[in-house]
């Protein structure tokens, strides 16, 4: 079982690429992903779910595909790596870049 908790911090060492989706773009949609990814490991995501929806499907499946390429600086614990449980928000907003909301994420 993954490691949570409240007072600890995974950091990103390559940050989610994020497209924004030309028809969503198109459509004027807009909105922040809220997801849950468990890191290996390794560093790699094992799993991206969302938590909180955009509102708009095509900026959803965006928000998961650019935390699947994403990798993570393994977590220690007692200078071994283990698997923890992050969030993390990609917000989409049409007059600025898509970004993830920082390179250091909250564990929970």
């Amino acid at each position: 079982m993954p490691a949570s908790a409240q007072d600890i911090s995974v950091t990103l060492s390559v940050p989610p690429q994020v497209a924004y989706p030309a028809v969503s773009r198109r459509a004027g949609e807009e909105g922040n992903v809220l997801l849950r990814v468990v890191v290996e490991k390794t560093g790699l995501p094992r799993s991206v779910e969302v938590v909180r929806s955009s509102g708009f499907p095509r900026l959803d499946q965006a928000a998961i595909e650019a935390y699947r390429k994403a990798r993570f600086v393994p977590y220690m614990e007692n200078g071994e790596p283990i698997e923890v449980v992050t969030t993390g928000t990609i917000r989409f907003q049409l007059n600025r870049d898509v970004a993830p909301d920082g390179e250091t994420l909250r564990i929970h």
